[in-house]
């Protein structure tokens, strides 16, 4: 009972109390805010920086992946390409087949009517020799001609042998070189070896009169000296 007086004052009181309490509470808060801020602000500064980053990272790797939305359509370029490089097949293959059927007709009509009753071990035997005759018959005949068909069928085949090793296919075959070369053949090869053999010829038999068995060498060594430069130069 005694401390009962002192109840109305301590109810009193403590509403002061729990005022200056919240009041210190208060200043206190206040005083931690910058701190606070300042944190909050580098955590967001870091955020935004670490955003940003993965935002570029992110760009960066769109940017090189394809664009799956879109169909996968070929280049107008490679379009081209291709075609011109099935165009070329067909064209020198066409060629190769037109000109391969030629010589295998020639080939095969040379013994037509002569190998009547003959075995075909026979015609085989027949067919390089009987060939070979023909030719030299024609070489006799027309002696430049010939020549010039023969040089330019070596250059030609010379070219197209050359290119494969290069590693050019047949639809990569530039018909342009080839046709120089049977051009080199047909209209320089051919043609100045016949006169240039029969002038050598004359010289070494008419005028130095050389018949042994080893004339060949001189003729070797003018023919590589004074021909052979004249030709490559030309070519």
């Amino acid at each position: 009972m005694g401390l009962a007086k002192y109840v109305p004052v301590l109810l009193l009181a403590l509403p002061s109390s729990n005022e200056a309490f919240s009041s210190s509470m208060t200043m206190a808060r206040r005083q931690q805010l910058p701190s606070y801020a300042s944190t909050i602000e580098s955590v967001a500064e870091a955020h935004h920086e670490s955003s940003a980053d993965n935002a570029d990272a992110a760009a960066g790797v769109i940017e090189r992946l394809p664009d799956l939305s879109s169909p996968i359509s070929e280049s107008p370029t490679h379009s081209i390409q291709s075609r011109t490089f099935d165009t070329n097949i067909i064209i020198n293959t066409s060629i190769f087949l037109f000109a391969l059927g030629i010589v295998l007709e020639r080939v095969l009509s040379v013994d037509v009517g002569i190998t009547r009753g003959c075995t075909p071990i026979e015609i085989v035997e027949r067919i390089p020799l009987d060939i070979w005759r023909s030719y030299t018959n024609i070489l006799e005949i027309a002696p430049v001609q010939t020549k010039a068909v023969t040089s330019a069928t070596v250059y030609t085949i010379g070219d197209i042998l050359a290119q494969r090793q290069e590693g050019n296919e047949i639809g990569k075959m530039d018909r342009w070189r080839i046709g120089r070369s049977l051009a080199a053949g047909l209209i320089g090869h051919g043609p100045m070896s016949h006169v240039w053999y029969q002038a050598s010829e004359d010289f070494f038999d008419n005028v130095l009169q050389l018949h042994a068995w080893w004339d060949f060498i001189p003729k070797v060594i003018v023919d590589q000296a004074v021909f052979g430069p004249i030709w490559n130069n030309s070519y």
